[in-house]
């Protein structure tokens, strides 16, 4: 599977009309088509009401986007491919994920982890960037479906700081 390779939306169209306007509390209003949304059938955990989403490219963040739900503009995930983090990451999806994406090509899959911050003031062994390896999200470029597949073996998280 390839890491995050999808047009995420922009913040004005030319001359398209917008199919919804999203009032984001990072970005403000924002207008975005229906070719930029993605479908996710069962939700994300935790966020099963929250089906549509929409990648964002923040300003700044080079290697980060921001999955914005368009069903509740509350709720944004900074995500990042595994390849942006040097990270070389396979996982396995069963038929029943396959086909609820509707993914018929692995080329046709991009993989994405959700990314944060840890607070300073945590130990020196937590602080910088975590990734969250055990629950990718999967997007099927060509159907725009995609689901965050939990992997329930032993959990870890990754986290990798800047050098000085």
């Amino acid at each position: 599977m390839a890491g995050l390779e999808y047009e995420a939306a922009e913040m004005a169209f030319d001359g398209e009309e917008p199919e919804m306007k999203v009032e984001s509390p990072v970005f403000g209003s924002l207008e975005v088509s229906a070719d930029k949304i993605l479908e996710f059938p069962a939700g994300l955990p935790g966020f099963e009401g929250c089906h549509r989403f929409t990648l964002v490219h923040e300003e700044g963040a080079k290697n980060i986007l921001m999955l914005q739900s368009v069903d509740d503009p509350q709720i944004v995930f900074s995500v990042a491919g595994p390849d942006t983090l040097g990270v070389n990451y396979e996982f396995s999806l069963s038929d029943e994920e396959t086909a609820l994406i509707e993914l018929a090509e692995p080329s046709d899959a991009s993989v994405a982890v959700i990314v944060h911050k840890a607070p300073r003031e945590n130990s020196p062994a937590t602080a910088g960037l975590q990734a969250n390896f055990m629950a990718p999200i999967v997007i099927n470029s060509r159907s725009r479906k995609g689901l965050q597949k939990v992997i329930s073996k032993l959990g870890c998280d990754v986290t990798l700081r800047a050098r000085d």
